[in-house]
């Protein structure tokens, strides 16, 4: 099979296409045949073992990548299932999280996968994985966002930001979405009732309190968005940073951590959604809100299979406008 492969840590030149062995699938373990793959942040930390702290903590390998072929999130058809995999079978069409999904086949755990709705092509399928869930644990999980309460989203526009916006409109919130001059629009169509342009005002000024922020960026200090929240509010802090660094957000998190012991606000932080927690309850959580017609990915660019260095590198220097995609022949 042909796969996107990287045998060392660096920036998106060290991506390779190579003929590849097709994964072998063991009991437990689906074969997907790949048809897209979403590009995300996440994606670029792995590429770089960033930040490098990451790599003590075992994460992304120490010297050399843990995972030669690239990629998380991905849409596709089922190839083939392990002896004591039920519930699905060769020929269903499926989404989640497939480690390796830069190339024509992936193999993963069936708890992983989900059925894609019918209505998403397989682009838009492949966008919903790791930004739908982080976006859902932010707004509805960790962020316990209620009906009637002001919700404001930093990052709107982008992978996570374009789904909480949604997802936080659905559960009845009064959104603002935080974003750039040209992307107020878009924000505005996905049920923003309020919508910031980042260069022109300041959403931490403290003239608007919020009782939830999610933050996807991480450019704003943590004093400066606590007075953005109501006295009890909760602040959830979802990654940020860019390359080059020892600590990056894992540094900003523990901050966040130890001052959440001695304020009445709730400072609480979030990991991208790579396969950990109730992954399968979550898939199942976004897939039915796009069937409800309440969630629909945003698909800013597709790169072919060949081109996905490009893509990464778009993905790095923050360009997206929700999520970009790699489409597989």
């Amino acid at each position: 099979m042909k796969a996107i492969v990287q045998e060392r840590f660096g920036p998106p030149d060290i991506l390779q296409m190579v003929d590849a062995d097709r994964p072998e699938v063991a009991a437990d373990q689906v074969l997907v045949r790949v048809h897209a793959a979403a590009l995300n942040p996440y994606d670029w930390h792995m590429m770089r073992g960033d930040p490098y702290v990451a790599r003590l903590m075992g994460g992304v390998g120490l010297t050399r990548p843990k995972s030669l072929v690239a990629g998380i999130d991905a849409a596709g058809r089922v190839e083939a299932v392990g002896a004591d995999v039920r519930g699905l079978q060769p020929g269903d069409e499926v989404l989640g999280f497939c480690p390796g999904s830069f190339a024509e086949f992936a193999r993963t755990t069936a708890d992983l996968l989900v059925p894609k709705p019918a209505t998403l092509t397989f682009e838009q399928a492949a966008a919903v994985p790791m930004g739908a869930v982080t976006a859902l644990r932010g707004i509805r999980t960790v962020g316990q966002a209620q009906a009637g309460q002001r919700v404001l989203v930093n990052g709107a526009a982008g992978g996570v930001g374009t789904f909480a916006v949604q997802i936080a409109a659905a559960l009845g919130a009064e959104v603002t979405g935080v974003c750039s001059a040209r992307n107020v629009e878009l924000v505005r169509s996905l049920g923003a009732a309020h919508v910031v342009d980042y260069a022109r005002e300041d959403f931490a000024d403290g003239g608007v309190h919020y009782d939830v922020i999610l933050d996807n960026v991480g450019n704003r200090p943590l004093s400066r968005l606590r007075r953005a929240l109501t006295p009890t509010g909760t602040l959830v802090a979802n990654g940020g940073g860019s390359p080059g660094h020892v600590f990056g957000a894992i540094g900003a998190m523990l901050r966040l951590v130890a001052v959440n012991v001695f304020v009445r606000q709730q400072l609480r932080m979030i990991l991208p959604a790579a396969p950990a927690g109730p992954t399968h309850e979550d898939l199942l959580a976004v897939t039915a809100l796009i069937e409800a017609g309440k969630l629909t990915p945003v698909v800013d660019r597709t790169y072919s299979l060949t081109d996905a260095a490009d893509g990464v590198r778009h993905v790095e220097q923050s360009h997206a406008r929700g999520k970009a995609v790699v489409t597989v022949p």
